[in-house]
């Protein structure tokens, strides 16, 4: 039977970055854009909540970077 191991945990280490780069994304979009301020009358708040999704892949980064390899 193959070893996956590696295989997964780069997956997973992957996925987790495509998160962050989408939700930071996000964020530079927010600030950036009128239309995007006008969508959200509350700005502070879904700028908040981007950072937080983008902070829970990080923190699975980092648990990978201590337990994963």
């Amino acid at each position: 039977m193959a070893n996956y191991r590696g295989r997964i945990l780069e997956t997973v280490r992957t996925h987790a970055k495509a998160h962050i780069d989408k939700h930071l994304m996000n964020v530079e979009v927010l600030i950036g854009s009128h239309v995007g301020v006008a969508e959200h009358p509350d700005i502070i708040e879904t700028i908040e909540k981007e950072l937080k999704m983008a902070a829970e892949y990080q923190d699975i980064l980092d648990m990978l970077d201590k337990f994963g390899t």
